[in-house]
């Protein structure tokens, strides 16, 4: 009973891209600067697997303690694609390649885009620039509770994100809201995600809730999790899995509160019987220290996650594979709270398959290549497979 584990840690990438320039992420090494950072900060079961060993390339120094026998096998991957976000970290991961990156809007949305949503809801809105949103709902969270306008806005990422106080749009109108919006924004304004972005509390105190929900854009080919569900196989999906891709090849899915959360049910999915895929984000590294610069948080998470790692292998099942990696980067060290154009690793370890050294990968789909030969999935995925290189 074959089973392929994908676990993304969302936003931990492993030095910048040869295009890094081209995003302004020069210097981006999100992993390797937090250690600069947080020299305290040990990670001993990622390095276990290897993590420690991986080449950085000549100009960086990997940082973390060099395992003499690795148990798992260990490299990184350049991301094809072009663009820094999300979606397209996580299409790639499942075999497809974007060849331009979603827009974005430094400057807000066009008024023509503003108007027509505005009207679809039957309100005006706030804001409509680039924002932190714990910052925008501090701002203008009086304003908004007030007059009932939801607050618009974006950051560098490709992102139209409502904010409302659910006591004053209910998360379901707000959730209808994104429903609306994600109908607008197609085509040259096609932004990767709609975000709801709900909130609580009073005044100089509003927090933001676990509703959050993300209405993306659906792949624009058929996925490594398509071609999985159709022949036969569960995929189960765990945190925003189910939105990034609209819920396109996916069996069962699972929401998720936050990091703790997420491998706890990963952990469930890993002790039930199946055949097939589990994909798992876990989205604090980038939402919640990422985006926000918060070293301290980040090396926490990380620490918090290396802990876990052995009770996650130890739910292995014989014929598991495990793949730990990430979708980009977002390096909390750099004046940038966006995310950064970054190599991404990756760990893996499997009961059959050989631990070593799997280098540079040129695509992040050389993993749903890998994946689909070892499920023996039949599907037009871009990418290599490495399966020769650690199956024994």
């Amino acid at each position: 009973m074959r089973r392929a584990v994908i676990i993304v840690l969302d936003g931990v990438g492993i030095g910048e891209l040869p295009d890094a320039d081209k995003y302004n992420d020069c210097g981006s090494n999100t992993l390797m600067n937090i250690k600069r950072q947080i020299s305290s900060l040990k990670l001993k079961n990622m390095c276990a697997l290897g993590l420690g060993n991986i080449d950085c390339g000549a100009d960086t120094e990997n940082l973390y303690e060099k395992e003499l026998s690795p148990k798992g096998f260990y490299g990184k991957m350049a991301e094809h694609s072009a663009g820094k976000d999300t979606t397209t970290g996580h299409w790639e991961i499942s075999g497809i390649w974007l060849d331009k990156p979603f827009p974005t809007y430094p400057n807000g949305f066009p008024k023509e885009i503003m108007d027509k949503f505005e009207r679809e809801i039957g309100k005006k809105t706030l804001a409509n620039y680039p924002a932190s949103g714990t910052e925008i709902i501090k701002k203008l969270g009086d304003e908004h509770v007030k007059t009932g306008s939801p607050i618009i806005y974006t950051s560098a990422d490709s992102v139209f994100q409502i904010a409302a106080h659910e006591n004053v749009i209910s998360v379901n109108e707000l959730y209808g809201m994104c429903e609306k919006a994600r109908k607008i924004l197609t085509g040259n304004h096609g932004v990767a995600r709609v975000i709801a972005r709900p909130f609580l509390g009073e005044s100089g105190n509003y927090v933001r809730t676990k509703n959050r929900k993300d209405f993306s854009l659906p792949p624009v080919s058929e996925t490594l999790l398509d071609y999985a569900s159709k022949q036969g196989f569960d995929v189960k999906a765990v945190g925003k899995i189910e939105d990034i891709f609209c819920g396109k090849g996916i069996t069962h899915s699972v929401h998720t509160t936050n990091n703790i959360d997420g491998i706890e049910q990963t952990i469930k999915y890993l002790n039930e019987d199946f055949q097939g895929i589990i994909f798992t984000n876990l989205v604090d590294y980038d939402m919640l220290y990422g985006h926000r610069n918060n070293v301290e948080g980040f090396a926490e998470a990380l620490e918090y996650f290396d802990k876990k790692l052995p009770e996650i292998l130890n739910s292995l099942k014989d014929d598991d594979i495990l793949f730990i990696t990430a979708d980009h980067g977002c390096d909390p060290t750099t004046p940038s709270t966006d995310h950064s154009r970054e190599y991404v690793f990756v760990l893996g370890y499997g009961k059959k398959v050989s631990p070593g050294n799997i280098k540079t990968r040129q695509t992040y789909s050389d993993l749903a290549a890998t994946i689909a030969e070892y499920l023996e999935i039949d599907g037009d995925l871009r990418g290599t497979s490495f399966l020769s290189e650690i199956k024994k």
